[in-house]
């Protein structure tokens, strides 16, 4: 899903205001977490996910980020380290 992100959900996103509300830990990726980011980005249209440190290396995290949209239907719009925004 390809869509140009708003300037608004833009700076939502960079905002440390912007509490996360998913975060994967050792278990790593289910198809729970992913059908819960779902149901998050039906109600609010923002999801703010953190990654533990030491579970994925850094290509692993891109990839994470790229998977975890692609299988949401969302749009990545922030990502720094072990931290990433999508919106829908």
């Amino acid at each position: 899903m390809s869509k140009a992100v708003p300037d608004s959900i833009r700076r939502e996103a960079m905002s440390r205001d912007l509490p996360v509300t998913i975060r994967i830990g050792k278990s790593g990726v289910t198809e729970n977490l992913v059908e819960e980011i779902s149901v998050q980005l039906r109600k609010k249209s923002v999801v703010k996910i953190k990654v533990n440190r030491g579970i994925f290396d850094r290509d692993g995290v891109k990839q994470l980020w790229e998977y975890l949209s692609d299988a949401s239907d969302s749009v990545l719009v922030f990502a720094r380290g072990n931290v990433a925004v999508l919106w829908r």
